[in-house]
């Protein structure tokens, strides 16, 4: 089979290599699916740079998060049967960046019917961690202001269309005029542009000086600095990770002057320390999307060979919405 494969580390575009490598065999507890499509996501940039949690041993194929067709499945797996059609997350190394890939019975889930592969594709990581960010961690309200960063980005979106879900007002901070209007067909109530506009500002002005009583950080950074600005009395701002290359940095003074609370999220510990939650999130989120209230904006659909572009555009941060390999597509021709 045909898999991007990284045998070196550093930028995406530098070091993905298309291969002929072989077929991957299931472990029991595994699925071997073929890859209808499959979602870039930041760790798929951070593991070709070295730079994530999760470190495979090279070579390996990215590609964390997937939709796949079952083709064959282990001796241990129960809920799935050749043709199902799935989502959920790759066992690396073998990745979603292929023809064929692995994921583990524990971190599938059946497909959404409402979602077509390239949206089913995007479904899992960015939905789940905003829905456990929102509802477990902050508990977020009908009513209450939520502010969302990177409000384009893969889990800024998802965490838009959860808070309008959910009846909280949503601010959208975005970095363009493209990204804005995505911001806008999410649902988003006000949207900043920070190239023109002070978000800090803005929150203080639509909450009449009270701020935002949830803020939601993929950014880190200054962008966490300048949400401490105008976070509400009793707010909550869910640390959910650090795209913008600075690691948040908490002055806990001025979360006791303020009485704001500083929630950490990894979403990927629920695997392990609760799976059933993820069973109930993915139950809530398929009748979320069955209902029209959520589906991801796939903006660019990519070629296999395509792949190694759109994750360094992911890098780059060049992307609007999400970027998802989908199979089947034409390839461009060699000139």
């Amino acid at each position: 089979m045909r898999a991007w494969t990284v045998p070196e580390l550093g930028e995406p575009a530098d070091v993905l290599r298309l291969d002929e490598v072989a077929d991957p065999q299931p472990a029991p507890s595994q699925l071997l699916v073929r890859v209808r499509a499959a979602a870039a996501n930041f760790p798929d940039v951070l593991m070709c740079r070295g730079e994530y949690q999760v470190k495979p041993e090279l070579p390996f194929t990215p590609g964390v998060e997937l939709c796949g067709e079952v083709v064959a499945t282990g001796a241990e797996v129960t809920e799935f049967a050749a043709g199902d059609r799935v989502i959920g997350g790759a066992a690396i190394p073998a990745g979603g960046f292929a023809e064929l890939a692995l994921m583990e019975q524990a971190t599938t889930f059946h497909a959404p019917r409402a979602l077509d592969d390239a949206q089913a594709a995007s479904f899992y990581i960015g939905y789940q961690t905003g829905w456990f960010g929102l509802h477990r961690r902050a508990q977020l309200r009908p009513g209450e202001t939520l502010l969302v960063h990177a409000a384009a980005g893969g889990v800024g979106s998802a965490a838009v269309q959860l808070g309008k879900a959910a009846g909280a007002t949503v601010i959208g901070v975005v970095g363009g005029p493209a990204k804005a209007e995505v911001a806008h067909s999410l649902g988003a109530d006000i949207v900043v542009d920070r190239g023109g506009e002070d978000f800090v500002d803005v929150v203080k002005q639509a909450t009449d000086g009270r701020g935002a009583d949830v803020v939601y950080d993929p950014v880190g950074g200054e962008t966490y600095r300048r949400s401490t600005k105008c976070i509400a009395f009793e707010g909550r701002i869910i640390i959910v990770g650090f795209a913008g290359g600075e690691l948040q940095q908490a002055a806990l003074n001025h979360a006791l002057v303020k009485n704001y609370s500083i929630l950490g999220l990894h979403w990927g510990l629920y695997n392990s320390k609760d799976p059933q939650a993820v069973r109930q999130c993915h139950e809530e989120l398929t009748r979320l999307a069955d209902d029209g209230l959520v589906a991801p904006v796939v903006s660019e659909q990519l070629p296999l060979g395509d792949v190694a572009s759109g994750v360094q555009r992911l890098a780059d941060g060049e992307t609007v919405g999400r970027v998802a390999l989908v199979a089947g597509l034409p390839e461009r021709q060699a000139v």
